[in-house]
C-alpha cells in the first residue's frame, strides 16, 4: 500500500483497495471515508455531496492530515461521502484532481497554496469544483477568499456553499489561481523552500532579507498585451489574487474574479530602496513609490538577461520565458457568501 492511501496511523482504510485506490474508491474510515450518498459537485445547499480530499502530508509542518480528520468526520455525519487521499507530489495531485472532478466530486485541496494550485489545475481541466481546506503555512488564497480554518465553519462551507467562478492565470501551461512572480520575490521563495525546517513566520521574514543581500538588478524583456517593454529592475509580478508571502497584499488592486490580471513591476534602485519598499508592503503604500508601476493586463510574456526563478503560488514550477494569460471564470470554487 502506498503512503498516499494509508490512514493516520499508517494502516489503510478497510475499503482503500491498495496502492491504486483513488478518487473513485472509498478510502475507508481510517482515511476519513464516509458512507453517505453524495450528489457530487452539482449538489446544492442541503443536498448530500461527494468529496475527494487530496491531502498534502507535509503541509503545515506535517499536520494537514490531522487538520482534515475532524472536518471529514463532520461531513460524513451530515450525510456526505468523503474520499481522503494523501498526495505524493505535483503530478499525482493534478491527476487525482482531474479524475475526481470528472466523476462529479467536489475536490478539496487540504494543504497550502502549492497544493491548491495543483488541485486547481486538475479541476479546471475537468470543469469541476474546487474547495480549499487551508492546512498550509501561508494559505494566502484561502485568506483572500475568506475560507475559514475553524473546523465547524469549514465543514459548513463545504456542505452549503455554492460554487463561484474565479479567474486563473495560466503560465506556460500551469494554472495559477494566485500569482506569478519573477525576481527578488522568487529568489525569496526559493530560500523559503530550501529551509522548511525553520519556523514558518520567521522564515517568511528572513528569506526576503537574504534574497536582497544576494540580488542585483535584472534587465527584463516584457511583452504586455502585445506591446514590447524593457525594464531594468527587481521584480515582475502578474497577480490574480495579489496576496502571498504569509498574508502580505503585494498587489492590493488584484481581484480574483474581475476578468483581468494586475501587473506590478519594481524598477532599479539601491538595496536600501528595496528595503523601504518591503517595509511599505505591510500597509499597502508601496504601490505609491516612484519605482513601482501597476496596471491591468490580459497577457504578459516575461524574459530576462539571466536565469531567474519563476514562482507560481509558492513554488518554482516553470522557467523563463514565462507566458502568462488570463482565463476568466475558469475555476469554480466553494467560497463564503460575500467574499
Amino acid at each position: 500500500m502506498s503512503p498516499a492511501d494509508t490512514g493516520p496511523t499508517g494502516q489503510g482504510g478497510t475499503d482503500a483497495g491498495g496502492a491504486d485506490a483513488g478518487p473513485d474508491t472509498d478510502a475507508g474510515p481510517e482515511a476519513g471515508g464516509g458512507t453517505g450518498a453524495g450528489a457530487g459537485a452539482g449538489g446544492g445547499a442541503g443536498t448530500a455531496r461527494t468529496f475527494t480530499a487530496l491531502v498534502n502530508p507535509i503541509s503545515g509542518g506535517g499536520t494537514a492530515w490531522q487538520f482534515w480528520q475532524p472536518v471529514a468526520e463532520r461531513l460524513t455525519a451530515a450525510g456526505a461521502t468523503v474520499h481522503s487521499v494523501r498526495t505524493t507530489g505535483r503530478e499525482d495531485a493534478v491527476e487525482r484532481a482531474e479524475r475526481a472532478a470528472a466523476q462529479g466530486h467536489i475536490v478539496v485541496a487540504v494543504g497550502g497554496d502549492g497544493l491548491v494550485r495543483d488541485v486547481a489545475e486538475g479541476v479546471v481541466a475537468s470543469a469541476g469544483v474546487l474547495a480549499i481546506a487551508p492546512a498550509g503555512r501561508g494559505n494566502d488564497l484561502a485568506k483572500t477568499l475568506g475560507v475559514p480554518r475553524e473546523t465547524a465553519a469549514l465543514a459548513e462551507l463545504l456542505l452549503r456553499a455554492a460554487p463561484r467562478a474565479l479567474d486563473v492565470a495560466e503560465v506556460n501551461g500551469v494554472i495559477a489561481p494566485g500569482n506569478v512572480y519573477v525576481g527578488i520575490d522568487s529568489m525569496a521563495t526559493r530560500i523559503i523552500n530550501d529551509n522548511r525546517w525553520m519556523p514558518g513566520l520567521l522564515l517568511y521574514r528572513l528569506a526576503p532579507v537574504r534574497a536582497i543581500m544576494k540580488w542585483r538588478a535584472v534587465r527584463y524583456e516584457l511583452v504586455v498585451d502585445g506591446e514590447p517593454r524593457r525594464l531594468t529592475g527587481h521584480t515582475v509580478i502578474v497577480a490574480n489574487s495579489g496576496a502571498y508571502g504569509h498574508g502580505l497584499r503585494i498587489v492590493p488592486s488584484a481581484v480574483p474574479d474581475d476578468g483581468e490580471l494586475d501587473l506590478l513591476t519594481v524598477g532599479d534602485g539601491p538595496r536600501h530602496q528595496v528595503v523601504r519598499f518591503m517595509n511599505k508592503v505591510k500597509d499597502g503604500t508601496h504601490v505609491d513609490r516612484p519605482e513601482v508601476t501597476v496596471g491591468r493586463v490580459r497577457t504578459v510574456t516575461i524574459d530576462a538577461d539571466r536565469p531567474v526563478p519563476v514562482c507560481v503560488d509558492g513554488d518554482e514550477v516553470t522557467t523563463l520565458p514565462a507566458e502568462v494569460t488570463i482565463r476568466p471564470g475558469a475555476l469554480n470554487c466553494l467560497v463564503p457568501d460575500g467574499s
